[in-house]
């Protein structure tokens, strides 16, 4: 006994105090509850929508709202274009990856090509340096579908005229003035509603992909398919010259 610990004599009278059988708690019953969540609930959790989210008018010629799906969802994107005085240079900024790169030229090569269905003299093309740019630089951006939407802030940019109001755009374009189809539409149906946009103007055959969407996602929303590059330009621009318009000759 001489090893035992001088307290082992309380364990045993605590153990001889312990309950013959764990005692049995009461069942829980999970309760639930309908919450209802608003608009202001959301902008109070998440913050205000960013400027860049939404449409930002037609005021400025140059200016084309786009597009775009990325790996979150749909999202809008500007394609910005300004013309000065010089010998035809084409500068590209925004961050920008090969394929919307060779859009751009692609859109630049058919205008000089097809000036006169926009009413635009070729020679000006060699009198004017042009500078294409996506904003928010530190994010990297590629992907056909901005095609037309360069093409059409080109023509917008080379005549002052102003773009069709709350209307975006996406589509591939080639050389031959084709509009190809692009993935991502119900992303980019979602974005544009949520930007204010009204008018989606997309190619042909990308119809079948809008009817195949809930129609609940398209509600309110208007489609303007095309198949040719010249008529995203005809119907896209107003015949109306934007405010202090550069004389571009």
């Amino acid at each position: 006994m001489k090893n035992i610990p001088a307290f082992f004599p309380v364990l045993l009278v605590l153990a001889s105090c312990a309950p013959s059988a764990t005692p049995t708690l009461p069942a829980y019953t999970p309760r639930t509850r309908a919450i209802t969540i608003t608009t202001d609930d959301l902008v109070r959790i998440y913050g205000p929508s960013h400027a860049r989210d939404k449409y930002q008018g037609n005021d400025v010629a140059g200016v084309v709202t786009g597009l775009a799906w990325t790996p979150t969802g749909g999202d809008i994107l500007f394609i910005e274009t300004s013309i000065t005085k010089g010998e035809g240079k084409l500068t590209l900024t925004g961050n920008l990856g090969d394929v919307m790169k060779e859009s751009a030229v692609i859109a630049l090569e058919y205008l000089k090509a097809h000036s006169d269905m926009i009413g635009i003299d070729s020679e000006v093309f060699k009198r004017w340096n042009v500078h294409v740019h996506v904003p928010e630089g530190a994010t990297p951006k590629d992907g056909p579908s901005a095609g037309i939407t360069m093409l059409t802030s080109l023509a917008s940019a080379f005549t002052q005229q102003k773009v069709r109001k709350y209307v975006a755009m996406t589509g591939e374009i080639t050389l031959r003035g084709r509009v190809l189809p692009v993935g991502g539409i119900k992303e980019k149906i979602l974005a544009a509603k949520r930007a204010g946009i009204k008018e989606i103007i997309l190619s042909a055959d990308n119809r079948k992909d809008i009817e195949d969407i809930d129609a609940r996602y398209t509600k309110g929303m208007r489609f303007t398919y095309v198949t040719e590059m010249i008529e995203v330009v005809q119907h896209a621009l107003l015949k109306v010259k934007v405010a202090n318009a550069l004389k571009v000759a």
